[in-house]
């Protein structure tokens, strides 16, 4: 008799159970550091020294520095900072929108994720804190401080202020969203450590936790309160990021389709990054079994969506300059395809367009060198969509006596290193002393994974599925 067979492969593998979990995961915390984990540090550490350097010499000598011009005012300074904004943005979204729809692939890779969001914000509030020339004089003018300065106030109507609110509190909730999902594997490490040190700093940060049913309940309470309030930040930081440039008069700017254009964008480098920090986890801490090709191959397909969502986005941008009439319009679409910047446009669209409709063959999107080589394609297709917009829309304004070519000094370029540096700086700290898989959330889908028909691939057989085991879950 033939049968079809329609389940997925497991999220853990490997038959693990549940002290193999609490072993696998917390190996990388308990022992002594790797000589790979000191080269990576190592190498974070030149960037991040060599490149504060040169951000030193800006903060000494202003952002004269930078290749900035006249007429291009703004090129790889906001150019980073919404890239850096954009790797963030996956994080929140496994975290808290899976989190939402039920979806048990996002244990293995959360909690990564989510420590990729807050550095990578932190990398993004860099650039227009730098940008302003001299920050300690008057960074804090964009906070809504009291009439004691003169009686003068922030512009509620910039949008450059809306920033400022939008990522201020995506950060603040994904932060205590992170931290309130390593409270119980904080207390596990505790209860294992074998140093007095150890057990006083973990037990310090897991605030008492006893795994108990009320501290169970409180942590699922907590988490679906988190979750809601994260889901429209996912959707509304990016689309407020957007408005710096839709609410101008700028042609190549003044768009309605850029709140949705950059949210997807957003989370399509997000993905990306995310697939190039796992693959390496997986590799280096030997998560195999732990975060599966059935992980990769659902990121992949998010990859798909939102590269054909990217893709639209950019075919509608020249349907609608067409379809206005305005020639100025028109003419920044035409400028950015055939212009001085034409090598960055089509750069960007084989990045973005082409090399992700690739995953629609299943080898390549079951192939972790392809995974791993697209998703460095994507990230550097998502900085040039940033560079291309913001670049080639102010290099050819209205007059042409004002036309100028942006070319980048060796002050951007190293002010870019530095916020590399500083990224994976904190992240392979995180990556030492904190739990890089979700152990408790493992353990949740670790029944599941054990069973014999959630293991079968959807397959055409010939002859009756196998009796299941004892302790394994039943298909209806």
């Amino acid at each position: 008799m033939q049968i079809i067979s329609e389940v997925r492969e497991p999220l853990v593998t490997g038959g693990k159970t549940i002290k193999d979990v609490t072993n696998d995961i917390a190996r990388h915390v308990e022992n002594q550091p790797t000589r790979l984990w000191f080269i990576c540090m190592a190498i974070s550490i030149i960037l991040l020294g060599t490149g504060g350097y040169f951000v030193g010499d800006l903060a000494w000598n202003g952002i004269g520095r930078w290749g900035l011009n006249k007429t291009v005012q703004w090129a790889w300074d906001i150019t980073n900072f919404v890239w850096w904004v954009g790797i963030g943005h996956a994080g929140t979204l496994i975290s808290a929108i899976l989190l939402l729809f039920r979806q048990k692939w996002r244990t293995s890779i959360n909690r990564a994720a989510e420590a990729m969001t807050i550095f990578a914000v932190i990398c993004a509030a860099f650039w227009p804190v730098i940008h302003m020339g001299r920050p300690w004089v008057g960074a804090y003018w964009v906070l809504p401080l009291p009439n004691t300065f003169g009686s003068l106030w922030v512009n509620f109507n910039s949008p450059l202020l809306w920033d400022v609110f939008a990522i201020s509190t995506y950060f603040s909730v994904s932060l205590v969203f992170w931290y309130v999902g390593l409270i119980p594997d904080f207390a596990t490490i505790r209860d294992r450590a074998t140093s007095a040190a150890s057990r006083f700093f973990y037990g310090v940060l897991s605030f008492g936790w006893t795994g108990s049913a009320k501290d169970w309940m409180h942590y699922e309470a907590v988490s679906l309160i988190l979750a809601g309030l994260s889901t429209p930040l996912v959707l509304s930081v990016h689309t407020i990021v957007s408005f710096d440039f839709a609410t101008s008069v700028i042609p190549g700017w003044h768009t309605t389709i850029f709140p949705p254009y950059f949210v997807a964008g957003a989370i399509f480098s997000g993905f990306a990054m995310v697939l190039t920090l796992m693959l390496v986890i997986r590799k280096v801490y030997r998560l195999e079994d732990y975060i599966t090709m059935e992980h990769i191959e659902m990121m992949n397909i998010i990859i798909i969506v939102t590269g054909s969502i990217v893709g639209i986005a950019y075919t509608t941008e020249f349907f609608i300059a067409w379809y206005s009439g305005v020639e100025y319009e028109q003419y920044a679409f035409i400028n950015r395809a055939t212009g001085p910047y034409w090598w960055a446009y089509w750069a960007m669209m084989t990045c973005n367009v082409i090399s992700p409709q690739l995953f629609w063959i299943k080898k390549i999107r079951t192939s972790l060198v392809w995974t791993f080589f697209l998703s460095i394609i994507v990230n550097i297709g998502m900085w040039f969509e940033r560079f291309v917009i913001i670049v080639t829309s102010l290099h050819r304004d209205y007059l042409p006596s004002s036309w100028v070519y942006f070319t980048p000094t060796i002050h951007d370029i190293m002010s870019y290193v530095f916020t590399f540096g500083l990224f994976f700086f904190l992240f392979f700290l995180f990556a030492k002393f904190f739990p890089v898989v979700n152990m408790a959330e493992v353990k949740a889908v670790l029944k599941d994974s054990n069973s014999k028909v959630y293991r079968a691939r959807r397959t055409l057989v010939n002859e009756p599925l196998p009796q299941l085991e004892e302790n394994t879950v039943e298909a209806k």
